[in-house]
Order: C-alpha cells, then structure tokens, then sequence
C-alpha cells in the first residue's frame, strides 16, 4: 500500500512515516511521496522517515498513492487540502482538528459519501492503551458520571488556530469518554498575565458537568478526575511506547477495507464544540454549541 503525506511542518509526518517505513509496523504500508509548506520542511522529514519523493505540488502524488495523511498544524488547512484527493477517490486520514468549521468538514464527508470515499479523522490521545483500559473502565466503574474536571495543554492564542490547535485532544476525549451531547460552553481567562484559562461545558439533556482546563504556561500531561453516583475516576493520561501506531492502524485498515471507523457526528461534533470555545472566548460569554447537520 502506497500512502502519500500532505504538510510537513507538524512532527506527525515523521513520526508516522518512521512508524510505517523504517519500523514497518504495518505490513506491507509505506509512505512514498510527501509535500512540505516549504522544501525545508518535506526534507527533513523525508530524511528522518526514508520517504522516498517529495512532490513540487501535492496533487502530484494523485494516481500514484492508494492513501493520503492530510497533515497541516492550522486546520483551516485541512479540507482545502483534502478535497482534491477525495475528488479522485483516494481514501483520506485528515489529521486533528478535522476542519476549521463544520460547514465545510460536511460539506466534504458529503460528497466523500457520494462518491464512496472512506474519510476519517482523530485524535490519537483516546487511542492509547491506558485510556481504553483504565480510564474508560474507571468511568464505567464509577456508575453516572455527574461532574468532569480535564486538564491539558492549550494556548487560547496559538496561531495554529488557538483552541482548536490542541484543545481538539481534551474535546475528543471528553466526547469519547464521557459521551456525545455537549450543549453549551463558557470559557473563563485566568488573570492578566496568566494565559491559562478554564471551559466550562453542560450537555443538552443531562450528563454532568465539565470543566477543562486549557494550560498554555507550564508543563502540562492530560489528566482526567470525574465524580460518578458509584465511586471516582482519577487519571492521569499515559502514551503507548509509539504514540501514533494504533491510530496509524486504524487510518491503514481504512485504507485498505474502505470501511470508516467513525461516523461523521464523531468526526464533526469536537469540531463544533470547538467552535463554541472560540465564540465564547470572544464575548466572554456562555454560549450554545450548534447542532450538527442531520445525517
């Protein structure tokens, strides 16, 4: 399987290339072509993951790949990106965030739909072994969940896309763990010249009560604490010794069987709640998240 990589600037190209070229952890899948923002930047992960070409334009690599990883930092990016590809009928991993809005993310797993394109996007952080086996078993352990406290890096102001830069891996994992519906959001600044900040989240109809906090000044892991009606959860979040090997399994399985592993509302809903964030961070008020397209 030939596998192509659009953006090079963020460290997950290497890292996913290295995983598939140079450890060969899935079978016969290789990365064979990449494009960089700039040519510095497709060099050196080219050098650091053996990957063999690097393409002038990215629609260079259409025809000769049977896969893509669509990789830019900014997820406005993303789907521009993306929609080349998919037009041909190349299976696409788009990597976190998805998309900058969820208009245009559904406007591309619709005609991906249409045109029986499998396209998928994730976070990695809920595909680590700990947070399968012993955050998700805590959880189910503690009986009805009613309050959630997350903790990890975030910078409000990051030029990436500021919340949705790495706030995309705490959102994730809150949807996956503690479930789909989160309604409403109030994001509140620390003091001047503190730039941490803490969300606040209620679901629609019941479910508890969240707030995350988004660490953009000091060393922060992703933790998780949640109060449930049978007992608590306390996790402090670990990564698997390669980090990106079973998401990399997953897009590859994609890849080659077609089949999606995740709907468009597990695909779409972080980024919506996302763009909640990014509203109330504006008015510094409560604010509702909209509702998804219906499917």
């Amino acid at each position: 399987m030939k596998i192509g990589i659009v953006g090079a600037e963020n460290s997950h190209c290497a890292a996913v290339a290295r995983t598939l070229n140079v450890d060969k952890a899935c079978g016969r899948a290789r990365v064979v072509a990449v494009w960089g923002e700039t040519r510095a930047f497709a060099e050196k992960a080219a050098e650091a993951a053996q990957i063999p070409e690097i393409v002038r334009r990215p629609e260079d690599m259409i025809g000769r790949i049977d896969g893509v990883m669509i990789d830019h930092r900014h997820a406005k990016h993303h789907i521009p990106a993306a929609v080349p590809f998919v037009e041909a009928g190349i299976p696409a991993f788009v990597d976190k965030p998805f998309s900058w809005t969820v208009a245009e993310g559904w406007k591309l797993l619709q005609r991906a739909r249409a045109k029986g394109v499998p396209v998928t996007s994730f976070s990695v952080l809920p595909e680590q072994e700990a947070f399968k086996k012993d955050l998700l078993k805590q959880i189910k352990a503690a009986g009805i969940i009613t309050a959630v406290e997350t903790s990890g890096a975030c910078d409000l102001k990051s030029k990436y896309g500021g919340i949705f830069f790495y706030g995309i891996h705490q959102i994730d994992a809150i949807l996956k763990a503690f479930g789909p519906g989160i309604g409403a959001v109030q994001v509140i600044k620390a003091s001047r010249g503190n730039p941490n900040a803490v969300a606040v989240m209620t679901y629609r109809d019941g479910g508890p009560v969240v707030s995350m906090a988004c660490v953009a000044a000091g060393k922060a892991g992703f933790t998780f604490r949640a109060v449930g009606t049978e007992g608590a959860v306390d996790f402090q979040h670990r990564y698997d010794a390669n980090p990106y090997l079973t998401g990399i399994r997953k897009f590859v399985r994609m890849f080659r069987t077609g089949k999606e592993p995740h709907t468009a509302a597990e695909i779409l809903e972080p980024i919506a709640v996302l763009d909640a964030l990014a509203r109330s961070i504006k008015s510094g008020q409560r604010v509702n998240v909209r509702r998804l397209p219906n499917p």
